[in-house]
């Protein structure tokens, strides 16, 4: 029998993911995006073995993705990032989007938001998490913050290219605002490639959406929550589905969360369940 004996070539990924971050930035990618794009394609890379995969080489990386059973916003997030890699290098691949599982089987009620608040002694964190909740902002929204965004006389803050590359303005409560006095009134000052961000780390460095995650999860963790859940049923599901439950409209709901379409709304709207037959009777009288 026959054996290759020599030591396998170690491939470098660098130069391929700093053009493929280029090629993203010149087609108008957010930073969010990118980075995220970039770590899905280097598992893919990895994967595959090489930095020139073929259409046959997808196929079957996204066999094992789905025998992973990954949530389908997932999958399709591995898709894009592969597909813009598959058009920078000519060999072009076909995707198709599946269409997300709209619905939401967990979020945490009111008396778990305040455990998880109850649980923060860092002025900064809770702050983080008040805005992320009460603004029902997603991480990167958070992470991109600037001082010129918020506004505390009028209880606002301005999101600039959130999801899609859409500018909207959030609300926050007095509560939410009292908090980030408390931490504005002791952060030193720090400018970041022209700008001080709203939030920064004990490094000197933004925060970016993992390092997030760990954030919350260490709290929620310390306040003794164990629905499943992560940061962002906390600051979006969580947020929408209290709003609903408690008898906003959907439509205002719409606008709060910054959703395209009512559809993806839709989806908090059992969550009104509960309070069905007290309309009911008070509406259907004679």
């Amino acid at each position: 029998m026959k054996y290759n004996w020599n030591i396998p070539k170690k491939i470098d990924f660098e130069h391929p993911l700093r053009q493929y971050r280029r090629y993203l930035q010149e087609h108008g990618i957010r930073e969010g995006t990118i980075a995220n794009y970039e770590g899905n394609l280097l598992r893919y890379l990895k994967s595959c073995g090489t930095d020139k995969p073929t259409a046959d080489d997808w196929e079957r990386f996204r066999d094992t993705l789905f025998d992973q059973k990954l949530k389908r916003s997932t999958l399709n997030q591995y898709a894009y990032a592969a597909k813009a890699y598959h058009e920078m290098i000519g060999v072009p691949i076909t995707v198709h989007r599946l269409e997300p599982n709209n619905q939401i089987p967990f979020f945490f009620a009111e008396e778990d938001i305040e455990k998880i608040f109850a649980a923060v002694s860092n002025i900064k964190h809770l702050a983080m998490l008040q805005t992320l909740f009460y603004a029902c902002l997603r991480a990167s929204e958070l992470c991109a913050l600037n001082d010129g965004d918020l506004n505390l006389k009028d209880h606002t803050i301005h999101i600039r290219e959130g999801k899609g590359g859409r500018d909207g303005i959030v609300y926050i409560t007095n509560r939410c605002a009292e908090t980030l006095r408390q931490y504005l009134a002791i952060r030193p000052s720090l400018i970041i490639d022209g700008k001080q961000p709203l939030f920064f780390t004990d490094y000197g460095q933004r925060w970016d959406r993992t390092t997030l995650y760990r954030m919350f999860a260490l709290y929620k963790e310390k306040a003794g929550i164990k629905k499943q859940g992560g940061l962002h049923v906390f600051s979006r599901h969580s947020a929408a589905s209290i709003l609903i439950k408690n008898g906003c409209d959907i439509l205002t709901v719409k606008e709060l969360l910054r959703h395209k379409e009512i559809t993806t709304t839709a989806r908090y709207l059992h969550i009104s369940e509960t309070g069905k037959r007290d309309k009911y009777e008070r509406y259907l009288t004679m």
